[in-house]
């Protein structure tokens, strides 16, 4: 019997050989084990990053909102002072610390009069073809900024597109914006007119 290099019985035996070898050997594991975790892992810290940042947004917006329904309450703002695009600006400044240039254009803000809270509590807001519809009691309504009189009940609503950051969140989520939402009603102080 000869023992040629490629013959069945030896080919068996050098492949067995180089398998077990290969199973054998621990040095490139942690590699491989990077290589498979590694990007789950930072799937996981950008959507940790993204979350944190989208949340601390929403607060500040969320303050300012009442803020800005604070001093209408209090008679420091009036019609004058929020009239045109006045309202929206005055919010975008105060953004400026965590939005982008862009403000103007992704801010919504909504300021109306109720005659009770409970006519307020109708008022509400869907998601329509990525805009927003506003509504009340099911039929919808246009945007307007109109401030209340003394002891008037208020309603201002701050809605904001915010812009996701990472490309791999905005296409997990099937889009590039999420909205943010605040909302504050109140009765007017007896202020003069």
């Amino acid at each position: 019997m000869s023992k040629e290099f490629g013959s069945t019985g030896q080919g068996k035996k050098e492949r067995g050989r180089s398998v077990r070898r290969f199973v054998r050997d621990r040095r490139g594991s942690t590699a491989l084990e990077f290589a498979l975790l590694a990007m789950p892992f930072a799937l996981l810290v950008f959507a940790i990053l993204e979350s944190c940042i989208s949340f601390a947004s929403q607060e500040v917006m969320a303050n300012i909102t009442d803020d800005v329904a604070r001093r209408l309450r209090t008679g420091q703002l009036r019609a004058a002072d929020i009239a045109g695009n006045s309202l929206k600006n005055m919010i975008c400044d105060k953004l400026e610390i965590i939005v982008s240039q862009d403000c103007p254009n992704q801010l919504s803000v909504d300021l109306r009069q109720y005659t009770t809270f409970a006519d307020a509590a109708l008022a509400g807001f869907r998601i329509q073809s990525g805009n927003i519809q506003l509504t009340k009691s099911g039929a919808d309504v246009p945007f307007t900024v109109t401030a209340g009189a003394a002891e008037s009940k208020n309603m201002l609503r701050v809605f904001y597109k915010w812009p996701i950051m990472t490309d791999l969140m905005a296409q997990s989520m099937g889009g590039n914006k999420t909205l943010h939402f605040a909302s504050v009603t109140w009765q007017n102080e007896p202020f003069d007119n």
